[in-house]
């Protein structure tokens, strides 16, 4: 579904992201761990061109880009095939969540208010969130806000979705409701590339998990074989540093 090569950017003279391949098929989960500052967020947002690349190319199924020469039209026409789950949830303050998930439907694929009204209300089902339709979102927690964020991101059915480090904002009670949603999506076969912390979320509801470090890809395997089997040394320490800190 999504092959990325050569990906590069870089802010200033730091280069954040140095030659990026990576591949996602269709239904799979995917996870993105890593100490911050490794890049994981920046390659995220330069595949749904919230960051201009400085190289590299992007096939998506039949569409193939140049990522640092993208069109708008291009990068708007990839854009509505994704849906995109931000850390700081994003929602507008202003409007309820009902209308949080409508308003990209109506505005942006210019679908007549019913059906975008029908189809926010059902995301929202999925989600658990639709006894808070008409809540505005000061109104709710943050994790009830996220919840509303992944509603408006799988309301427009995209055929990937991105998270960045969506429970990086709660404290660990509202981390286990957003968790447990996303783990819903994935057992319902929806492409995620998740950026995350939570390593068990990565071990359990991930099939591939992709470690980096300075911008580099250093590991990449099956869940399975990347907790039990890690290949580098810098897989092994970082691995072993969540194993002790899942001890204290």
């Amino acid at each position: 579904m999504l092959q990325i090569r050569n990906l590069r950017k870089s802010f200033g003279d730091l280069q954040v992201l140095k030659s990026i391949d990576l591949d996602v098929n269709k239904g799979d989960v995917v996870a993105i761990l890593g100490p911050s500052g490794s890049g994981k967020t920046t390659m995220l947002r330069c595949l749904n061109f919230l960051e201009k690349s400085d190289g590299g190319t992007m096939l998506f199924d039949d569409q193939r880009v140049d990522l640092a020469r993208v069109t708008h039209a291009e990068a708007n026409a990839l854009r509505r095939r994704t849906g995109f789950v931000f850390q700081s949830y994003n929602l507008f303050a202003n409007k309820t969540a009902l209308q949080n998930v409508t308003e990209g439907l109506i505005i942006a694929r210019k679908m007549p208010r019913r059906r975008a009204e029908e189809i926010a209300r059902a995301a929202l089902v999925k989600v658990g969130m639709d006894d808070r339709a008409d809540y505005y979102p000061s109104q709710l927690s943050g994790g009830q806000q996220q919840r509303v964020a992944i509603a408006r991101a799988i309301a427009a059915d995209p055929e990937i979705i991105y998270f960045d480090e969506p429970t990086s904002a709660l404290d660990p009670e509202l981390t286990g409701e957003v968790l447990a949603v996303m783990r819903s999506l994935a057992g319902e076969g929806r492409t995620m590339l998740v950026v995350t912390h939570e390593m068990d979320f990565a071990r359990h509801a991930a099939n591939r998990v992709v470690f980096m470090e300075q911008g580099v890809i250093v590991e990449q395997n099956t869940a399975e074989a990347f907790f039990n089997d890690p290949q580098q040394p810098r897989t092994k320490e970082f691995l072993q540093t969540y194993k002790q800190r899942s001890l204290l």
